[in-house]
Order: C-alpha cells, then structure tokens, then sequence
C-alpha cells in the first residue's frame, strides 16, 4: 500500500475538520489526529500538514460571520486566527511531544522556481530538526488575483515542493463517487483511479462537483499535479477520529496512482526550464563525484559563463566543453565567481555570510 512505504505524506485538513457548524473547535478529533501523525513519526516518515481554519478561528475569536467579510478584512481576520490555529496545534501536539514549525506560503511561492527552491531547503532543515512544518496559504497578503482559493491545490504543490509520495486529502466524504451521494442512492465509491483522463469520463461530474466542502473539481486538479508530481494522491473522510488509522485498517477511500516516478517529475521540472541563464565548466574530479550522485560543490569548478541568480536553471560542462549535467543553482554567477575552486569551509570567508556548502545539490540536479 502507498501510504506503507511512504517516506514523506502531506496531509490536508480543511476547516471544517477543525471546528464544527455550531463554531465549536473539535478538540477530540485534533488529538486523534495528532495521535496519528506519531504513529507515522514513530515508523520515521516525514509528515508535512496543510492546514485551512484561519478565517474560521479569526471569525469565531471576533464573533464575525465568515459568509458576510469581503477579501481586505478577511486578510485582517486570518491575521487573528493565525494565532489562534497555531496555538490550537501547538498545545494538541505537545501532548504527543510532537515539534510544530509554521509556514506561509503564496501561490507565487511555489510558481517561481527559487522561491519554491527556498521553500524545499527549509522543510528540508526542518525534517532534519525534527518538526513537522504546518503549512498555510498566506491569507493575511493574498489577494483574489494570485489565491489559490482552496488549500487542496496549495498542498498538491506542497507535496510537489517536498518531492512527497503521498498526499491524503482529508474531506468530509469518503472520496470520489460515481455521482454525489448526498443526492443519488446508486452512487458508488471508485476506490483506484489510474488514468485521470480516462476515469473521469465515467463520473457524472456536475452532481459530484456540489459535494464536499472544498468541491470536489479542486481535488481532482490537485489530483493531476500529483499524478505528474510521481506522487500518489488520496481523498479519505476526515470527519472519523483517528482518520489516518481509518485509512490504513479500512481502506474505504479514493487512491490516485501516479502517472511517473517521483526522480523522473524532479528531472521534469529542472529540465523543463525554456533556456539555462548560464554555464559552470568542471574538472574531472567534480565529474567523476556528479556520475556518482553528489552534489556539485565549489572546489571542483573551473569557469562560470554567463550570469545567473540563485535557483536559476544552468548548465554544467566538462573541460571539453560537454554538457554532463543540469541543475539549479544555489549560488548566483557572482557568488560563484569568489568562490569557485576554494573549499566548501572557505566559503562564509569568501562571501563574507554563512552559505550552503553545494553550489549545485544533487536533489535539485540532472545528469545527461
């Protein structure tokens, strides 16, 4: 199963999974769920939470009918349920000895690809530190032009960003259905969807887009950019305590398979920039260690050609002038230039600031 051999899962909790019609929060269930995100930390996998229930908490907190706030005092109103949500998380998983981390992203965050390279270096240190980050769309300086307008899209990207292999959607239905449920008896659970495309065709898409409190349409594209992410995607009822248990013991959900290996997305998306800003010319040593999966590092440079900023796309030669390799720097043309053929511990002297030690990490890069 998908979620088994997961090193990294996303997961996704919507607004009314926290706090209840009646504007009650459900503490009982947030426990659960933290009990089960240390099950997954116990058996070493990465969780990263994807959040809604800003607004939500800012409206309960101020007494405010979410339907009535336009989009600059819903800024404002998030501003105040931030707080709000955090210390909700922070206290719940504490119980649990569970480290939160908070991120804010926007959509241009994950667009851009250095920004989205600077958001993978932190979940990465924060993995690394032990904290599961908990991730929100920035509600406080989102405007309608650049929202994503539901977090199910946000955590596909999430999960993208992460090079995760699973995403759980948790909704208030079991998944994706035939037809909407709540109108038609005859409607069935599809419980694996292989081809997106092809599937589709089979559901009475009008009736099922109505239901759920996100719509079931925002799921479905979260569903493509997992399927060309190498991610496996599900959506499960998230209304049960203990919902990812639910997910492991019943199995009463919609998987969606992914369309590619997750290092052939990553290949994907390096390669797939229009044209590289620049060129790094290499020694044989440096060569011979990218053949081998590591990263580029600053020692084994000879020549940096053209001008590039950090996380833009480059190429790497050989002293031949042969492209071997492509890959996203993290340094920008400059940088590289003060540091080029000095050793990684001479690179904070150099630049005068501390610095990553990889001019090129191996993730972000692709041997041709």
């Amino acid at each position: 199963m998908y979620l088994k051999n997961s090193k990294i899962i996303v997961v996704k909790i919507g607004s009314s999974l926290l706090v209840d019609q009646n504007k009650k929060i459900r503490k009982q269930w947030l426990s659960s769920f933290a009990k089960d995100i240390k099950k997954l930390r116990d058996k070493n996998q990465k969780v990263v939470i994807v959040s809604s229930g800003a607004i939500a908490l800012g409206c309960k907190k101020m007494n405010y009918n979410k339907k009535n706030i336009k989009l600059d005092k819903s800024q404002a109103i998030a501003s105040i349920g931030q707080i709000e949500l955090m210390n909700l998380f922070s206290q719940t998983f504490a119980k649990y000895k569970i480290n939160i981390s908070q991120i804010l992203l926007t959509l241009e965050d994950t667009e851009e690809r250095r920004r989205s390279l600077n958001a993978k270096r932190t979940f990465d240190n924060l993995f690394e530190l032990g904290f599961i980050p908990v991730v929100n769309e920035n509600d406080t300086i989102a405007t309608s032009e650049i929202k994503y307008g539901d977090n199910d899209r946000l955590a596909s990207r999430v999960a993208q960003i992460t090079n995760a292999d699973t995403l759980i959607l948790l909704s208030d239905v079991d998944g994706l259905y035939t037809k909407n449920p709540k109108i038609f008896k005859d409607a069935k659970l599809i419980k694996k969807i292989d081809d997106l495309n092809k599937d589709i065709k089979k559901i009475y898409i009008k009736g099922v887009n109505e239901y759920g409190s996100g719509g079931m349409h925002t799921k479905i594209e979260a569903a493509k950019i997992c399927q060309l992410a190498g991610t496996s995607m599900v959506i499960a009822n998230g209304l049960y305590s203990n919902p990812i248990s639910k997910i492991i013991e019943k199995n009463n959900c919609t998987w969606f398979s992914p369309k590619i290996s997750k290092l052939d997305a990553r290949k994907k998306w390096i390669i797939s920039s229009v044209a590289p800003k620049g060129a790094l010319i290499i020694d044989d040593g440096a060569k011979k260690a990218l053949k081998s999966g590591k990263s580029l590092l600053a020692a084994g440079i000879k020549k940096v050609s053209g001008r590039f900023n950090k996380g833009d796309h480059i190429k790497v030669l050989d002293k031949k002038n042969n492209e071997c390799a492509r890959g996203l720097s993290s340094f920008t043309s400059d940088e590289v230039n003060k540091i080029m053929g000095h050793h990684s511990n001479e690179i904070e002297k150099l630049l005068g600031y501390v610095a990553k030690a990889e001019v090129i990490h191996k993730d972000d890069m692709v041997e041709i």
